[in-house]
């Protein structure tokens, strides 16, 4: 996030870069710079004759450098986007040629969705020395409620920690789907409020009662009546609560529990470093670790992987998944 902002400074102060190359995992940051640079970098009225986007799946590496090497007409410079570069994979290093010699008037944005360039190759090389190379890597699922939380803060927003891990629950570490789901809110929501589970379930739908963050709650307090109604409303709507993910979210949590039972030091502060969690959650693996004596959880982790290999169609014969999610409730429960 720092990179992305000291690009954006860069274009502000007029340090524009003849070549922009946006590659990597995650491609929210790579469309927001894109963005930024198509909006902001010529005046409405210049872009007419100076700005075009090309796709990849549609040109080839010499029609971008027949582009890029054109004049700007009655403006200091053009900008040329090409989107969904990643489709030129095969033959992107023919751009190398270009990137020696970039047209100082032409602004090339290239976004390489999904991919990284090779390091040890001539392209990788000549983009480090001509322009900006940008690498958006996937972030942790441990680190979004935390982007979130940052994103929210610069737009005059804040959530709890509720609402920020039913999003990163439902929505894992996809930004773009996460910040399009903000945005949804911030329609319906004025400026200082802080989103709360209930907006989340009011707008977004994702319930406040029923949902993997729950489960794993009361789980950790062994309140077999609330885990068996979730698991059993699961059981009912598994298209939206696929097995697969609510056995992964577990197998995470016991993990953590795991090394919970292994910290010397159990300051809440040492947890919530040790484990990479918000330190609201502290507790709950206070309460767990009550509940789950560590040979306990050792033997969770394995049943765990068991029905993981399970709920993927492995030695299940055919049973529905709300039938192995209810049996394996009853394992970690037992």
């Amino acid at each position: 996030m720092e990179d992305v902002k000291q690009i954006v400074a860069d274009i502000k102060k007029g340090q524009i870069k003849p070549i922009y190359f946006l590659m990597g995992e995650e491609p929210y940051y790579i469309d927001a710079i894109s963005d930024y640079i198509e909006n902001n970098v010529l005046a409405e009225e210049e872009k007419g004759f100076n700005q075009m986007v090309l796709y990849g799946r549609d040109v080839a590496v010499d029609e971008i450098v027949s582009n890029a090497k054109r004049y700007p007409m009655m403006a200091e410079r053009q900008v040329v986007i090409v989107k969904e570069a990643q489709d030129l994979s095969r033959t992107i290093e023919k751009l190398a040629s270009y990137v020696e010699h970039p047209q100082p008037t032409t602004v090339l944005v290239i976004n390489y969705k999904y991919k990284t360039l090779d390091k040890r190759k001539t392209l990788y090389k000549t983009l480090k020395k001509a322009g900006v190379i940008f690498e958006s890597k996937k972030l942790y699922e441990n680190k979004v409620a935390d982007w979130i939380r940052r994103v929210l803060s610069g737009q005059n927003y804040t959530i709890s920690p509720k609402a920020s891990q039913m999003l990163v629950e439902f929505l894992g570490n996809d930004l773009s789907k996460i910040n399009n789901e903000l945005g949804k809110l911030k329609i319906v929501l004025p400026e200082g409020t802080q989103i709360t589970a209930e907006h989340i379930e009011e707008n977004i739908g994702i319930s406040k009662d029923y949902n993997n963050f729950e489960l794993r709650k009361a789980i950790g307090e062994r309140n077999s009546l609330k885990a068996f109604k979730i698991v059993n409303y699961f059981a009912n709507n598994p298209k939206d609560n696929p097995m697969v993910v609510t056995v992964s979210l577990l197998f995470g949590f016991f993990s953590q529990l795991l090394q919970f039972h292994g910290l010397n030091d159990k300051n809440p502060r040492n947890v919530a470093s040790a484990l990479k969690i918000n330190p609201y959650f502290v507790n709950e693996y206070v309460s767990a670790a009550r509940n789950f004596p560590m040979r306990k959880v050792s033997g969770i982790v394995s049943i765990l992987r068991e029905f993981d290999v399970k709920s993927k169609g492995v030695n299940s014969n055919a049973v529905p998944q709300g039938d192995l999610l209810k049996e394996l409730l009853v394992k970690i429960l037992s």
